[in-house]
């Protein structure tokens, strides 16, 4: 059997001949990879699949098959399958939260009732306080006073930074929108600690107040231009800056955002929760291109949106591969296999029989209604509609009514949302006894698929971590789950330091 966690990352050589490893097994099962479970029956994806696993499984409780994913084997499974998933166990990163208690200096706070307004308790209230915690260290460790949060959002990272943190904060985000909650949610909060303070007769201080730019930051050019830029620490009440920038432009970025007046001195964190695809790597060109940017903490998100065109140019800037490394490996991974690497083990592995069973008939009814596509309404998916994508609330409940009726009731309600014309219920009928025989075969695929979820983000933020250790001997880089993952899967935090004096 596989032996777990015999990898390591601490140099890269260490890192190259893990993403070596995970390259070389996943080879023969490209199948997986590249597959998109709605096609599932039209493509009868089972086949490929050693049929030796699939007939194990397909007698396995839905209990067993959501543990798959975790690397979990029950003892009567066939040897080759249990090598299978414990291999992909031992390849994959560790997701258990860190245990900050081990960082010197670093202590988390629990946030206050006015700067956690807004936030949900369970999700971006923890990540705010542990990633701001984190944030705020790293800065300590490399003297700077200035943290420029990518992919802002609302501010929620930047105002507990700013306020909690006193740290001089520019707050980066492409929609104009969020900036303008950001400035407005940071003014309450600048008026709630000032009237506290006179309410208590302390003594009156300035706060440091988010300055929002709002700039879609499609190069690390324009990253870095902003960044370079001189920036003053504002604690002058409400003074914040909330520009809107041009790309075109990124050169001009420092004299058309920033405040004119220079500090040669002035050193800088680039931070950034969950920023979407391509940003987070953009981060970490700049963190190396930028010498004001003493230090990078990113935590990805969206893999599936990363760019993968321009693997054949040398000096190529799409979002994987990154690394000299997996570049000359000649590696890549699909829109699916990037879908497959967002997977949740953690969350699956959570879900009772009921909601496990749920998600493998959703699956199934999905891929059946493909076949109709396929053959009655061929444009559709030519034109590729985003079928399915109303949003959480109303899939939800389209999801209820589907499985409460059977198929050739399911099937109209789709075809009515996509405005398809009228097909009979005889079509509907023959497509689900050509589907039924093999329902069952689907959460055994589902489940075995999803177990390389893991182990190709894995591969994905060890690409990350080896265009930092290629880089420059003087530099720090580590990998660190700073969430807990069931409560947030990008649990995963590339943390870099420039070291050199």
């Amino acid at each position: 059997m596989a032996e777990e966690f015999k990898y390591s990352c601490n140099t890269a050589s260490e890192t190259l001949q893990w993403i070596h490893a995970i390259i070389n097994f996943i080879a023969p099962y490209r199948y997986f990879l590249d597959a998109h479970v709605v096609n599932f029956f039209k493509d009868r994806l089972w086949e490929p699949v050693d049929k030796e696993w699939m007939d194990c499984l397909r007698k396995e409780s839905v209990g067993n098959l959501l543990r798959i994913p975790s690397g979990v084997v029950q003892d009567h499974w066939p040897g080759s399958l249990k090598e299978f998933i414990l291999t992909l166990r031992s390849l994959s990163l560790s997701r258990e939260q860190a245990d900050f208690q081990e960082f010197s200096g670093m202590h988390i706070a629990s946030l206050n009732n006015v700067l956690a307004q807004g936030m949900n308790h369970k999700k971006k209230h923890e990540q705010v306080e542990a990633l701001s915690a984190l944030v705020s260290l790293v800065a300590k460790q490399v003297g700077a006073r200035t943290v420029v949060d990518v992919g802002a959002g609302q501010g929620y990272l930047a105002q507990v930074l700013a306020f909690d943190y006193q740290l001089s904060v520019i707050a980066i985000d492409a929609c104009s929108h969020h900036g303008k909650i950001t400035d407005a949610r940071a003014e309450r909060i600048r008026k709630h600690y000032a009237a506290k303070m006179r309410k208590n007769c302390s003594e009156q201080r300035e706060f440091s107040v988010p300055k929002t730019v709002t700039c879609r930051v499609l190069s690390s050019d324009t990253l870095s231009a902003l960044s370079n830029s001189p920036v003053e620490n504002d604690h002058a009440g409400n003074q914040h800056l909330s520009q809107k920038c041009s790309v075109s432009q990124p050169s001009r970025l420092a004299e058309d955002i920033l405040p004119s007046r220079s500090y040669s001195d002035s050193t800088l964190v680039i931070a950034g929760l969950h920023a979407c695809g391509d940003l987070s790597v953009t981060m970490l060109r700049t963190f190396l291109e930028c010498d004001k940017a003493k230090a990078v903490i990113s935590v990805g998100c969206c893999y599936n949106l990363l760019s993968e065109e321009a693997i054949d140019i040398a000096d190529s800037c799409c979002g994987f591969p990154v690394s000299q490394g997996v570049k000359s490996a000649g590696v890549m991974l699909d829109k699916n296999a990037r879908d497959l690497a967002c997977q949740s083990a953690d969350r699956w592995r959570g879900l009772d029989e009921h909601a496990g069973l749920h998600n493998f008939e959703l699956h199934a009814l999905r891929a059946a209604f493909q076949i109709v596509l396929f053959r009655h309404y061929p444009n559709i998916l030519l034109e590729s509609p985003a079928i399915g994508r109303q949003g959480k609330a109303l899939r939800r409940q389209q999801n209820q009514r589907i499985l409460e009726s059977n198929l050739h009731h399911g099937g109209p309600s789709e075809s009515g949302r996509l405005h398809l014309p009228h097909l009979e219920d005889t079509a509907y009928s023959a497509v689900w006894r050509e589907s039924e025989s093999y329902f069952e075969l689907i959460g055994p695929y589902w489940s075995l698929r999803a177990a390389l979820g893991s182990v190709l983000e894995t591969l994905i933020l060890l690409d990350r971590l080896l265009l930092l250790q290629e880089y420059d001997s003087d530099l720090e880089a580590s990998l660190l789950p700073i969430f807990n993952p069931v409560l947030s899967p990008r649990n995963m935090a590339i943390i870099a330091k420039k070291i050199r004096k």
